[in-house]
C-alpha cells in the first residue's frame, strides 16, 4: 500500500506521473492538490486569495465563501476530475472523491486562527479547519474492489459544512488508517531544499529527530510541512520521500530514493 500525494503546483507532470503509477503492482491512494489552478480562476474572477499569518508562524489561505467556491471549482471540480481521467487512460479504475463525498475525511472546524493586524491581536474565522478521521471502511472497500481513490479537498466538518483542510495533514490521517509502507511526495523540486533558493542543495535523508529541529528554524508554509512530516511518523509511517514532480519518471525515481528520504 502507497500513499501518493501530489503537489498543485503549475510544473508537476500530471501524465507522467499516472504512466508511471499505471505499473505499479500494488493497491495505492492519491491525494492532490490545485493551487495553481485555483490561483488562475481567483485572478480570472477577480477574487484574489487572501493569506493569514498566526501569531505562532503558521501561514494558510483565508477560506471564506468565496474562497471555498474557487476550491471546489479547482480541487474537486476540474483537477480531480482531469486526474481521474488520466488514470482511466492508463488503465487505472480511479474514483475522484471529495472529503465531503461519503465523509471520506472528516474534521473539526478551526474555532478561529491568531493573527496580528496593524499590531493588534485578532480572531479570525473561516471555512477552514484539521483533519480528525477518514472513512476507513470505504475506502478499504473501494481499494478491495480495485477503485483506486483519488481525494482532495474539501473535507467536511462536524455539522456537515465542507471547509478547507492541508494536504499534509489528510495524509497524516490517511496513514493513520491504512499504514501504509511508504508515502511518496511530489513537489515542485528535486527534494526537500536546505537552501530553497538553490536546487543543488537538496537533502537527501532525513531522520525524524532532524525534522523537528527543522520546523523551529523555518516560517510559513515550510513550517506547517515540518509539523505535518512530523505527525506521519507519529502515526505510524515507516519511510517518506519528497520527490521532484516535474521529471519523466516521477514515481521511477522517488522509488529509487531521488530526492529526500524521510525515515
Amino acid at each position: 500500500m502507497l500513499i501518493i500525494k501530489i503537489g498543485g503546483g503549475e510544473t508537476i507532470h500530471l501524465r507522467a506521473i499516472v504512466a508511471d503509477l499505471s505499473a505499479l503492482n500494488e493497491p495505492f491512494v492519491i491525494v492532490h492538490g490545485a493551487n495553481a489552478l485555483r490561483d488562475r480562476l481567483a485572478e480570472a474572477l477577480d477574487r484574489p486569495r487572501k493569506v493569514l499569518t498566526s501569531v505562532s508562524g503558521y501561514t494558510s489561505v483565508y477560506s471564506d465563501k468565496t474562497a471555498l467556491d474557487l476550491l471546489m471549482m479547482a480541487y474537486a471540480g476540474l483537477r480531480n476530475k482531469r486526474l481521474v481521467e488520466l488514470c482511466q487512460q492508463h488503465g487505472i479504475n480511479a474514483i475522484g472523491l471529495s472529503g465531503i463525498d461519503g465523509q471520506v475525511i472528516r474534521g473539526r472546524r478551526n474555532r478561529g486562527i491568531r493573527v496580528r493586524e496593524n499590531g493588534k491581536l485578532r480572531l479570525v474565522r473561516d471555512f477552514s479547519g484539521k483533519p480528525q478521521a477518514v472513512n476507513e471502511p470505504l475506502l478499504r472497500w473501494l481499494l478491495e474492489q480495485g477503485y483506486t481513490p483519488v481525494l482532495t479537498v474539501p473535507i467536511v466538518d462536524e455539522q456537515g459544512f465542507a471547509i478547507n483542510s492541508e494536504n499534509d495533514d489528510i495524509v497524516a490521517v490517511l496513514q493513520a488508517a491504512l499504514q501504509a509502507r511508504l508515502i511518496i511526495q511530489l513537489i515542485e523540486a528535486p527534494g526537500f531544499l536546505d537552501d530553497p533558493g538553490d536546487p543543488q542543495s537538496v537533502i537527501r535523508s532525513l531522520s525524524r529527530d532532524e525534522l523537528e529541529q527543522r520546523e523551529q528554524q523555518v516560517s510559513g508554509r515550510m513550517k506547517r510541512k515540518m509539523r505535518a512530516l512530523r505527525r506521519l511518523f507519529e502515526n505510524g509511517a515507516p519511510r517518506v520521500v519528497i520527490a521532484d514532480g516535474r521529471v519523466e519518471h516521477p514515481i521511477q525515481a522517488a522509488l529509487a530514493g531521488k530526492g529526500t528520504v524521510i525515515e
